[in-house]
C-alpha cells in the first residue's frame, strides 16, 4: 500500500483558493501584526486592508514567522491518520519560518521540510510541482530531492509601481526613493540564492514597462518549464494582469497561465501595483 502524501506550505507561497483546492494544499499563515492587533494572513487580514489602514494611519504592518508551537500542532494534525507531509517554507534567509518549522518536523517521522529560497508563487512552483508527483505515485524521497533540484531553477522577479512602501519599510533610502519617482523608475526585483535585489530599472509608463519586462523574461522560452508560468500581482487592474497574461500566451506555448494575488507578506513589502511574472527554468539560473 502507497503512503499518502500530503503537500504542505506556509501561506507566503500565494496560490489561489482554486490551486489549493485544485492540489489539496494545506497552508499554514503567518502572523501579521498592524497597529496594535494581531492577525492571521489570509484568514483576517488581507492586502486591500493593508493598503486601506495604511493610506488612513500611515503605517506599514509586520509579519511574524511562524512559531514552533503552531507548526508541531500543524503537523501533529496532518500526519494523525500516519499520513507523510511535505512543507515548503519561505527562503530561510527572509524569515525564521523555514527554521521553526524544520525543528517541529523533527518530531515527526515523515515530516520533510523543503526551503524553497523564494517567496510568494516562486515557491508556490514548487509546491505545485511537488503535488502532481505525489498524484503520479512518486515516493515522499523523490519529490524532495526533485523540488530541492529545482530550487536554483525557479525565476522570481516583481516589477515596482512606487518605491513608497519599500521606503517606509526601511528598505531603500528616502534619496533613491524620491530619484526613482521623479525618474518615473520602476525596478525590477528579483529572488536569487533566497536573497531580494535590484536586476535592472524601466522607465516610463507602468502597463507598457510591464508589457516590455514580461517579453524580455520569456524571451524564446527556450529555457522555460512551459507546465506552468505564473502572473502574480498586488492589486493592478484588471486590464494591465490581462496584458501581461496574453503577451505570456503570444510569445510561449505555455499549457497553463496562472494569476493570482500577493498576499499580505509581498503586498506589505512592495505596495499595490506590482507585478511579476514567475515560472521554473529548465536549468539552474546563473
Amino acid at each position: 500500500m502507497s503512503e499518502k502524501i500530503i503537500i504542505a506550505s506556509d501561506s507566503t507561497s500565494d496560490l489561489s483558493p482554486e490551486l489549493i483546492a485544485r492540489y489539496n494544499v494545506q497552508i499554514l499563515p503567518l502572523g501579521v501584526a498592524l497597529g496594535d492587533k494581531q492577525y492571521t494572513d489570509g484568514v483576517d487580514i488581507d492586502p486591500d486592508f493593508i493598503y486601506a489602514y495604511y493610506e488612513k494611519n500611515g503605517e506599514l504592518p509586520k509579519t511574524s514567522a511562524i512559531n514552533l508551537a503552531a507548526a508541531s500542532a500543524f503537523f501533529k494534525k496532518l500526519t494523525a491518520d500516519g499520513s507523510t507531509v511535505i512543507f515548503f517554507a519561505i527562503s530561510s534567509q527572509m524569515s525564521s519560518t523555514f527554521q521553526n518549522v524544520r525543528l517541529a518536523a523533527q518530531d515527526f517521522d515523515r515530516v520533510f521540510v523543503v526551503d524553497t529560497q523564494n517567496l510568494s508563487t516562486g515557491g508556490g512552483l514548487l509546491v505545485i510541482k511537488a503535488a502532481e508527483m505525489a498524484a503520479a505515485g512518486n515516493s515522499a524521497e523523490e519529490i524532495v530531492s526533485a523540488c530541492e533540484q529545482a530550487v536554483p531553477c525557479v525565476d522570481a522577479s516583481f516589477v515596482i509601481d512606487s518605491l513608497e512602501f519599500l521606503h517606509k519599510g526601511g528598505r531603500c533610502s528616502a534619496v533613491a526613493a524620491f530619484g526613482a519617482n521623479l525618474l518615473r523608475l520602476k525596478p525590477c526585483i528579483v529572488v536569487r540564492n533566497g536573497k531580494m535585489g535590484v536586476s535592472k530599472k524601466y522607465r516610463g509608463n507602468y502597463a507598457e514597462v510591464l508589457k516590455k519586462y514580461v517579453a524580455e523574461q520569456i524571451g524564446d522560452a527556450s529555457d522555460i518549464d512551459l507546465s506552468h508560468v505564473f502572473i502574480t500581482h498586488a492589486g493592478c487592474d484588471a486590464a494591465v494582469y490581462e496584458a501581461c497574461i496574453e503577451t505570456v500566451k503570444q510569445l510561449a506555448p505555455v499549457q497553463e497561465v496562472h494569476l493570482t494575488r500577493a498576499g499580505c507578506t509581498i503586498s506589505s513589502h512592495c505596495g499595490r501595483n506590482t507585478l511579476g511574472v514567475l515560472f521554473i527554468r529548465n536549468h539552474p539560473i546563473a
